[in-house]
């Protein structure tokens, strides 16, 4: 797969209406994040996508936005296949590709291996989709039951779908039917090209009534496993500095001295989610001895952590910070760093704990040489494959 420039294309453009929601069910919650973050991040965060393309309305880009960070937004169609054919067209016009995966965000957990498999597929083909087999009984149905369908050679088609990027343009380009195709794959096929099958996955069942939203609940706590990890981290306190703690500049007399901002709660915070995933901590990151981190503000180093968490498609669930010092009183200032630190890890404010102690006069604490902090982080991490 080595030397192809491979897109993904998200198409997330619909409203929903069958979904009970109120929002577009691209945006609706599930397992914690909304449905158009968890593809997102599964295909932005594969070895072999070099780029993701979000199809959607363009009133929906700021939610887009919102839900997934930074993304290249391109406005749908009235139907999905002029919606597919925008985004192909976005990508022509960006230089092109040499592969596209085109999925539908209705399908949020996207495991790695389907998109190994579809990608070598392509090898020998000018397509590929991942299938699954037709276990139960088909039969015809109108006002009363009807003939039993055979299932042999029946399967059931899913997304995200592979094709040779020239191709499955020249397909969307010059498709002439009458009615809509219901997928990317049948309008290769009316071209011309060769489509493989490759195995899909149960974790890719389709989003589509109020029901679903339960199945998907059920299927993310199978497949995720909950995962803990602790930080802790000190600094001097120093006249002449300025004093930042949790991404919130306090007024004091001094300020916390080190290479960086010396966000001390930042700091440890960002050790504990880099933890969760075993990533090491944030020197090995940001290393103290690299001049280009001299003075910089910390929330950098904490969305980082919370972007690599991400990519692996894991969900933050809740973190809690305590600061350890005499003076300043942290009460006064404690919703403003939960309300920044909420911000910073796109979390709702109740999946954000800060508390304030000391250690009644002793220790450097104590003796207000410097301030303290310990956190603990609590993820959700998706199994591999």
């Amino acid at each position: 797969m080595n030397g192809h420039r491979t897109v993904a294309l998200i198409v997330a453009a619909g409203r929903g209406e069958r979904s009970g929601s109120a929002l577009p069910k691209q945006f609706a919650s599930v397992a914690g994040r909304p449905m158009v973050a968890h593809s997102h991040a599964a295909l932005a965060g594969h070895a072999a996508v070099d780029a993701v393309v979000v199809v959607t309305g363009t009133d929906q880009f700021h939610a887009v936005q919102v839900a997934v960070g930074p993304v290249q937004c391109v406005a749908g169609g009235a139907t999905r296949r002029q919606s597919v054919l925008a985004g192909l067209e976005s990508i022509a016009a960006a230089g092109g590709a040499d592969r596209v995966l085109i999925h539908d965000a209705a399908r949020p957990f996207l495991p790695t291996q389907v998109i190994d498999r579809l990608l070598g597929a392509l090898d020998s083909a000018s397509g590929a989709v991942p299938v699954l087999a037709v276990a139960d009984t088909v039969a015809r149905c109108g006002g009363a039951l009807g003939d039993v369908v055979p299932r042999d050679g029946l399967v059931r088609v899913q997304t995200p779908q592979a094709f040779i990027f020239s191709e499955i343009l020249a397909a969307h380009r010059g498709w002439s039917g009458d009615a809509e195709p219901t997928d990317d794959a049948q309008m290769l096929r009316a071209a011309g090209g060769m489509v493989a099958p490759v195995t899909g996955d149960t974790m890719l069942e389709k989003v589509t009534y109020p029901d679903d939203f339960a199945a998907a609940e059920a299927r993310a706590a199978a497949r995720y496993r909950v995962r803990s990890a602790t930080g802790y981290d000190v600094h001097r306190l120093e006249a002449g500095e300025e004093l930042w703690l949790g991404g919130v500049l306090i007024p004091h007399d001094r300020g916390l001295s080190g290479h960086s901002d010396a966000d001390v709660g930042l700091h440890a915070l960002t050790d504990a989610l880099l933890g969760t995933i075993g990533a090491g901590d944030i020197g090995t990151h940001f290393p103290p001895t690299d001049p280009q981190w001299k003075g910089a503000a910390s929330d950098r180093f904490l969305v980082h952590a919370a972007d690599l968490i991400r990519a692996r498609g894991g969900i933050i669930d809740f973190v809690d910070l305590t600061l350890i010092c005499e003076a300043p009183k942290i009460g006064p200032h404690r919703e403003a760093i939960r309300g920044r630190m909420a911000e910073l890890l796109n979390l709702q404010e109740d999946q954000v704990s800060i508390k304030a102690t000391t250690t009644e006069r002793l220790g450097f604490t104590g003796r207000s040489e410097g301030i303290a902090a310990q956190a603990i982080a609590t993820v959700r991490i998706p199994e591999a494959g």
